[in-house]
């Protein structure tokens, strides 16, 4: 009788609350509580900041770049789809001297910042960039070229410095790595959804070049990050410190890519990406050519790659529930042997075979991109986790980066490789004959990565990871660079190197101490999500 009571006096007390007390208690449980609790830890303009540089300009506006800058190269500049292939490679260069603007953002300071003029920098870039693109009806192909690099370039810049800002407030609060991460990727994944569910509309409404245009937007928005990033003034360096710190830590890179530890992976995460081939600019024309193709409008191009973006988030939750503690080797070898397999359904598309099988071409299209971003999201989470296990204490933010640039050149190689293969066998804007031929080519040559297996540890994700890393502080601290100077060497992780500050050593042990604790919070954050 008396629980009666309670609960019928908590029921009374809680119809009583003032709206707002109830809209305050639940936005405490909920998305904007977890994102309050984060501002609070933190400050709101680094919650900012990541959410325009990965929510708006690399989730929402990459993936609007990704579809109007395809129908930019067919329908404004006519270009072929070879040569849109090795365009659309050279605008990923920015993105491969990444530990060139990591490293620059650590030790050049403009007017005392670190970071606030570098966002100023990159939204700059890209809106004088897709200004250029939108507004010219005619640009000729270089400038074109150097216009997408810029656009490429100002999302790069904007992305190294949010991930050092990250670095920085991570160290700071260990407690919340996870959900920095968390909060980075989740802006990412739904600025993508977003993104490609609006891309094709726009294209189909204002044009490739308006769509372009757009994207100046989340340029100003990451432009305004720079004007209010709280930041603390640093000391500024003169040009023969910056030099030495440039020099040292190219030096203990190029000590640590010695190690067949470090190198024999590294050559498989290139090989690995460089032999997957990409012909993604002929079936882009071939589905979009209303002659010889299947006439796929703007609009459920735009819904084709939008669904495909689940079936990525799809990867990323299996991964992480069912596959993080199965050995690299193992992972990698079946993720390859599916990428191959995937590839055959572009086949069966090509050749017409789904309509023997009563299958619509755009059914099987959909199920063809989801299942090709969720097997190769389930790689690239496997290379991830592997180039993470490869990084040095004291470096480990540039030589990430320098990691990820291998991974980058990989996609490249990819690229350039399938722009010749399209070339060669006269794949045009309007000839589609040769083009099962080339992804028939291509899924074969996706088998060849599994030669080079070896070079994986067999170990799993989670498996050993403590025991290198001390044996790498261990080499790092017996390193001439350490022994020099060591608060010289703060590439990306803009504190004191981990060699002369045994405090962070220590922390690093502590915080393995503490798992089960981290664990707790995070099973907390993710319940506090799910039930918001």
């Amino acid at each position: 009788m008396d629980s009666e009571n309670g609960a019928e006096s908590s029921a009374l007390t809680e119809g009583s609350l003032h709206p707002v007390h109830r809209l305050f208690k639940w936005t405490k449980w909920s998305p904007l509580g977890w994102l309050r609790m984060l501002a609070e830890k933190t400050d709101w303009s680094f919650i900012f900041a990541v959410l325009a540089a990965y929510g708006l300009s690399q989730g929402l506006g990459g993936s609007i770049w990704r579809v109007a800058s395809d129908y930019y190269w067919k329908d404004v500049q006519l270009v072929q789809p070879a040569s849109a292939q090795v365009y659309q490679g050279i605008t990923s260069i920015p993105w491969i001297i990444k530990p060139i603007w990591g490293m620059a953002t650590d030790v050049v300071s403009m007017a005392g910042y670190r970071r606030r003029p570098y966002f100023i920098l990159a939204g700059l870039i890209g809106l004088i960039s897709m200004l250029t693109l939108s507004l010219h009806s005619k640009l000729p192909i270089l400038l074109a070229i150097l216009a997408m690099l810029g656009g490429s370039a100002g999302t790069a810049i904007s992305d190294v410095t949010v991930d050092a800002c990250v670095a920085e407030n991570s160290i700071a609060h260990p407690l919340l790595v996870s959900d920095f991460q968390g909060l980075c990727m989740l802006s990412l994944s739904i600025g993508r959804l977003i993104g490609y569910s609006i891309s094709g509309l726009l294209v189909h409404a204002i044009g490739s070049q308006g769509a372009l245009g757009i994207l100046s937007i989340p340029s100003v928005i990451v432009f305004s990050v720079g004007l209010m990033l709280k930041e603390s003034p640093s000391a500024s360096c003169n040009l023969n410190q910056i030099y030495q710190k440039f020099l040292d830590a190219n030096r203990t890179m190029w000590r640590t890519m010695k190690s067949p530890e470090v190198w024999r992976p590294s050559s498989y995460v290139y090989l690995s990406l460089a032999l997957s081939l990409n012909i993604q600019e002929g079936m882009f024309y071939w589905y979009t050519d209303s002659n010889k193709g299947l006439s796929f409008s703007e609009g459920f191009i735009g819904a084709i790659f939008a669904i495909g973006s689940v079936g990525s988030l799809l990867g990323v939750i299996l991964y992480q529930t069912s596959l993080k503690d199965y050995p690299f080797r193992d992972l990698l070898f079946w993720t390859q042997l599916l990428i191959s397999l995937s590839g055959m359904l572009d086949l069966v598309l090509v050749l017409r075979l789904n309509l023997k099988l009563a299958v619509p071409d755009y059914v099987l299209a959909v199920i063809d991109e989801v299942v090709f971003q969720m097997v190769n999201r389930l790689k690239l989470m496997a290379l991830l986790v592997l180039c993470t296990k490869l990084c040095p204490l004291g470096i480990e933010g540039t030589f990430f980066a320098l990691l990820m640039s291998i991974e980058n050149i990989g996609m490249l190689t990819s690229s350039w490789i399938g722009g010749l293969l399209l070339h060669v066998l006269r794949v045009t804007r309007t000839e589609f004959g040769n083009l099962w031929v080339a992804v028939l080519v291509r899924s074969l040559i996706r088998l060849l990565p599994l030669v080079f297996l070896h070079l994986v540890p067999g170990t799993g994700s989670e498996h050993g990871a403590a025991g290198r890393s001390v044996e790498m502080v261990d080499k790092s601290c017996n390193s001439q660079v350490c022994n020099k100077d060591s608060s010289s060497v703060e590439m990306a992780f803009p504190v004191d190197s981990f060699c002369s500050n045994t405090s962070n050593l220590d922390l690093i042990l502590e915080n393995q101490g503490i798992e089960d604790e981290i664990e707790v919070e995070d099973s907390e954050t993710v319940s506090l999500i799910l039930n918001g």
